[in-house]
């Protein structure tokens, strides 16, 4: 069928109602009055057939009614409704409160009432129009211009020109709740003509439709946020988790380091100073006793010299008072390998935030320094982006980057629990460790209102 042909069917289809259904009640009431009245009775009894005609029209329409329906649905198929049917059967779909329930019913009350091929409600998310309901259900084919998706796969669309340039729309209305765009709605009648009711019907239901879907997409943001509070929860978990971890292996390390600088040297001092108290025991000279006391006092020193190591490294005060810069400055100093150091951080930033790139750049830097001696090592810390990093780099040939990376891996667990990255591999033949921390480890909740986790950027 063309299109003159469909506009006749539609034109046809709406007349057939009103027109059968005004003749109707105009034979009833000729007949019930005009004839029956007249020739059967006069007088006082006459003024009740008027009453009784209406009565009898009534009961004739709502029984004629539904075969009137089917008639005109033969011939216009696409149309199932009037118009202001639809608008009632739309409104309370849209007061079903969720979103599932809301659009989906809307769109085919807009399909219904205006006898589109398609109907789409396109729900302004973010800065894009999404099409969230469609009727009938698969309706919407991409062209390639303007086409978006989102991240559940759903079409979108920039704005309402690209919109209104789709071949499968042939006229949208904004629903707009005071100057904020919620939501358009969009017909396709596949060739027929948009009419006048149909624009009175979406302008309607626009309008009725803004404050509706504003209560009903802030309950879907509401839930929105409910779902990011509990992903935020389960991740705050998992951090403690890691970070629980993270202890453990630390603890275990600095057991370690503990034992194996005291074991051998403990002894040593304990074997020493017995060896005095014999000695003098035994009458021996002074000055030999002496002389072995001042072995035990060097050996006392040296392990002094670790244990001040050990704690620059658990807790280096210069790190606390002058961040991690000057800490790495003082621990490079004692490195077996030269190391330009690079910092190009102009403040302060929290405890947990420098001390994680601290002690990842000091664990990389002196695992590469024990090799042989070769090129300077280069270490440069940045801030910027709203990260705070570190790169290391060892531009010497032979390292290996599997080793380093077990070497480190207290420190990148470390850095994992706090939110942040680490990449360990090769860059022109050097082996380059490149970790980064946010600025900020607490979550943030945008103007907006959307909840996310602070320093989520690049």
């Amino acid at each position: 069928m063309g299109r003159a042909g469909r506009t006749g069917a539609a034109l046809a289809a709406r007349v057939v109602r009103p027109l059968t259904v005004t003749a109707g009640v105009l034979a009833v009431f000729v007949l019930v009055v005009g004839v029956v009245g007249a020739r059967a009775w006069a007088g006082p009894v006459a003024v009740l057939f008027p009453f009784a005609a209406a009565a009898v029209a009534a009961l004739a329409t709502a029984a004629a009614l539904p075969r009137l329906d089917r008639w005109a649905r033969r011939l216009d198929p696409h149309r199932t409704g009037t118009p202001y049917s639809a608008l009632a059967r739309a409104t309370a779909r849209i007061r079903a409160g969720t979103l599932p329930a809301a659009l989906p019913g809307l769109a085919e009350a807009i399909a219904e009432g205006t006898g589109a091929h398609r109907a789409v409600v396109w729900l302004a998310v973010e800065d894009r129009l999404v099409a969230t309901a469609v009727h009938p259900p698969g309706a919407v084919r991409g062209d390639g211009a303007g086409r978006g998706g989102t991240d559940d796969g759903e079409l979108s669309v920039p704005g309402m020109a690209v919109l209104l340039a789709r071949p499968d729309t042939d006229h949208v209305v904004p629903v707009l709740d005071g100057e904020q765009l919620r939501a358009a709605l969009a017909i396709g009648k596949a060739g027929a003509a948009v009419t006048e009711d149909d624009r009175r019907l979406l302008r309607d239901l626009a309008h009725g439709a803004g404050a509706l879907l504003r209560e009903v997409q802030h309950g879907v943001e509401l839930e929105r946020r409910v779902r990011r509070a509990d992903e935020l929860a389960d991740e705050l978990q998992r951090s403690r988790e890691r970070l629980g971890r993270a202890r453990d292996v630390e603890r275990r390390r600095l057991v370690g380091e503990l034992s194996h600088a005291t074991a051998g040297r403990l002894v040593t001092l304990r074997d020493g100073l017995r060896g005095a108290r014999d000695a003098l025991a035994a009458g021996t000279p002074p000055e030999e006793v002496r002389a072995g006391l001042a072995h035990t006092r060097t050996a006392l020193e040296e392990l002094l010299e670790r244990f001040r190591s050990i704690a620059r490294g658990v807790y280096p005060s210069v790190l606390r008072d002058q961040g991690p810069a000057a800490a790495l400055e003082e621990l490079v100093a004692d490195l077996p390998r030269p190391v330009r150091l690079e910092s190009a951080v102009d403040r302060r930033l929290a405890w947990e935030i420098e001390s994680g790139i601290y002690y990842l750049a000091a664990a990389a830097a002196q695992h590469l320094a024990a090799r042989p001696a070769g090129p300077e090592l280069l270490v440069r810390l940045a801030l910027g982006g709203g990260r705070l990093s570190v790169r290391v780099e060892d531009p010497a040939p032979g390292a290996d980057a599997a080793t380093l990376g077990d070497a480190l891996a207290i420190d990148v667990e470390r850095l994992h629990a706090l939110g942040g990255t680490v990449d360990l591999g090769t860059d022109d033949g050097a082996v380059v460790v490149h970790g980064r921390l946010p600025e900020r480890l607490e979550p943030l909740v945008d103007p907006a209102g959307t909840v996310s986790a602070a320093g989520s950027g690049p």
